[in-house]
């Protein structure tokens, strides 16, 4: 039988940060680990959507070519690959 999560309804309330904060406190050790993985996933997210963004947005390279990435990438693949 699956394990049900408590429900909070409540409609038309607005919580400062702090008593979000309080409510968090007051959550059973296991609901709390999982809020801290639920943000811990979302800040991950976040940053690497920036990180993407950012690589998207430079130029290409000028210095290096796909050849030049090729033969790095056989280079290090070989160099990995058991004597």
């Amino acid at each position: 039988m699956a394990h049900r999560s408590p429900e909070i309804v409540i409609p038309n309330v607005r919580l400062g940060l702090e008593d979000l904060l309080a409510v968090i406190h007051s959550l059973d050790e296991p609901s709390r680990t999982r809020v801290a993985q639920a943000l811990a996933e979302a800040e991950v997210d976040a940053r690497f959507k920036e990180l993407i963004q950012q690589l998207a947005a430079r130029g290409p390279a000028e210095d290096i070519t796909d050849a030049d990435i090729d033969r790095e990438v056989q280079a290090v693949r070989s160099a990995a690959r058991p004597a």
